[in-house]
């Protein structure tokens, strides 16, 4: 999902489930809410996700958008159907 459609999203109310796959530290100095699993916990803790999340629209966000990227597959290939990452991340997010 580009940074400009996520922030339409946002802005209309439509709020998607949000995945932030960053580290706890990196959380802390900025979060766009959510679930937070780091993605070297991701494949551990995967079932933490809750289950209507599988067939829902799931974006998956991190700081730069390689990551997210990563997870969404992961995600996709573990049977998640609306998964999609924020590209570019937070900081293309920041930067409109």
């Amino acid at each position: 999902m580009t940074p400009e459609l996520f922030r339409q999203r946002l802005a209309s109310g439509q709020l998607p489930r949000l995945l932030d796959i960053r580290t706890p530290y990196e959380r802390d100095s900025f979060s766009l809410g959510g679930l937070h699993l780091p993605l070297d916990e991701l494949l551990l803790r995967i079932d933490e996700i809750p289950a209507d999340w599988k067939e829902n629209e799931v974006i998956v966000y991190c700081g730069t958008g390689l990551q997210s990227a990563i997870a969404a597959r992961i995600l996709a290939k573990r049977g998640f159907t609306g998964v999609d990452h924020l590209e570019g991340g937070i900081e293309a997010y920041l930067s409109l």
